[in-house]
């Protein structure tokens, strides 16, 4: 086990208070990335004591392999209307970082008035790209992880710990 359930549910409870108390009085928009942000989203937002509105999008960039192809397609845009709105992007995991600036530099085409970055796991020895990610759970060293929304061919999402594959 890499990261327990218990660690994980201690630090979203954290970056929820966190982001009630930046957030207090704009309603955000917090948008999972489909599918692994799903179960960080859900979880999240339960330590997030404000209102707020829940949005998905799903991007691929992984297809069923283990790393990232870096080509990444919309497979489910946005449904809300962020134009003025605070939006939270929720990530299982920032590998690369080419999907987060690819939805960075989209979304901040449509105008909302701030964007920011939540991921549960982040992979620093990874990123090709230069990034600001606003809330971090977990920095990890470069191991393929399933577990807690992470998957293996679809495989392996429902753990509620965080486990390294060999």
């Amino acid at each position: 086990m890499l990261i327990s359930e218990e660690s994980i549910q201690n630090r979203l409870k954290e970056i929820g208070a966190q982001i009630a108390a930046e957030f207090k009085g704009k309603h955000p928009i917090l948008v999972g990335v489909l599918n692994g942000g799903v179960i960080v989203l859900a979880d999240l937002i339960r330590y997030i004591d404000i209102d707020l509105e829940v949005d998905f999008i799903r991007i691929s960039s992984y297809g069923d392999e283990k790393e990232s192809s870096g080509h990444i397609k919309i497979l489910k845009p946005l449904s809300a209307d962020i134009k003025g709105r605070a939006v939270i992007i929720v990530e299982d995991i920032v590998d690369s970082g080419l999907s987060i600036q690819f939805l960075r530099n989209m979304l901040e085409a449509y105008g909302p008035s701030e964007l920011k970055f939540a991921t549960l796991l982040n992979k620093p020895s990874k990123n090709r790209v230069d990034l600001s990610i606003d809330y971090i759970g977990f920095d990890i060293d470069d191991k393929y992880v399933v577990g807690y929304g992470l998957d293996d061919k679809q495989f392996k999402r429902n753990l509620r710990s965080i486990y390294a594959c060999e």
